[in-house]
């Protein structure tokens, strides 16, 4: 049974989830610190060109299935036009209310 993204318990990744499903940039920015960074499958990446690749401009969507580590862990059914759908897990660090790193990779 999904979680509904309102029902998140870290704000900070709330604010992510929910904008990253609403495909709503300036939003999902707002839920980042300044110079956030991100890794995929171990590897950094860069964060503007992964996220419009992997999420804007391929309708990234997240289905939440359970959440660890006081709601900075996510493991969620990922879906966008590129890759189809796999089971991925997710770490926040957050600081000041925004997130300042994601990790993403197949779980």
């Amino acid at each position: 049974m999904p979680i509904q993204t309102a029902k998140l318990s870290d704000p900070a990744v709330r604010a992510f989830v929910s904008a990253l499903n609403a495909h709503d940039q300036d939003a999902f920015r707002a839920a980042l610190a300044p110079g956030a960074t991100m890794a995929d499958d171990g590897s950094d990446r860069d964060l503007d060109d992964w996220t419009a690749r992997e999420i804007f401009d391929s309708h990234g969507h997240m289905e939440v299935e359970k959440e660890t580590a006081q709601g900075r862990g996510l493991v969620a059914r990922y879906s966008n036009d590129t890759w189809g759908e796999m089971r991925t897990k997710w770490t926040f660090d957050v600081e000041g209310g925004k997130v300042t790193r994601f990790e993403t990779g197949q779980a």
